[in-house]
């Protein structure tokens, strides 16, 4: 395969690993969240795209294909526990939600939707693809992902005001159930 489609096809691969954090980043954004933690949390889910793919690649061999479930039921689960408490949260309003993305929180979030990565890595690990583009591709698209969703999440709070909680969380319920279940 040239390096041309080499390219086009680990892009393809990065944007749909980074599709799952489109779609988390989407109710994270109508957290009312500031340009300079938008940027951080694009970082970190980046930095976790690049980190997660790389044990992968690393451990490779090492693991059965049986971890691969079992990777993909933690992140769906940890979605679905997210979007639940972020959505009920939204009916007290004397609580601040307790999903925040910072600290532990932000580290969780991003392991949650990276977790599928390091199942991409172990498969690579195998084939031989040139790790360093990998990497780098999956952490650069993730990142730009990231931070797309939580821009446009951002502008549609504005329009929904006190609904945007329910949306955002009843988006990472139903993704950390698409994992689950699709």
């Amino acid at each position: 395969m040239s390096f041309s489609g080499e390219f086009i096809s680990i892009l393809f691969l990065a944007i749909a690993l980074g599709m799952d954090a489109f779609s988390v980043s989407l109710g994270l954004g109508m957290l009312k969240l500031r340009l300079k933690r938008i940027a951080l949390i694009g970082m970190t889910v980046g930095i976790f795209h690049i980190a997660m793919p790389l044990a992968g690649i690393l451990i490779g061999t090492a693991i059965s294909s049986q971890i691969g479930n079992l990777t993909s039921l933690v992140g769906g689960a940890l979605l679905f526990v997210l979007g639940a408490q972020m959505f009920f949260s939204a009916f007290n309003h004397e609580v601040k939600s307790r999903v925040s993305p910072v600290g532990a929180g932000l580290l969780l979030i991003a392991f949650s939707v990276s977790i599928d990565s390091f199942t991409v890595g172990l498969s690579l690990g195998i084939s031989g693809v040139k790790t360093f583009l990998v990497l780098m591709m999956f952490g650069a698209v993730s990142c730009f992902l990231t931070c797309t969703a939580m821009l446009i999440g951002r502008k549609v709070q504005g329009y929904l005001g006190t609904y945007s909680e329910l949306l955002g969380g009843s988006i990472l319920c139903g993704f950390g159930l698409y994992i689950l279940f699709g």
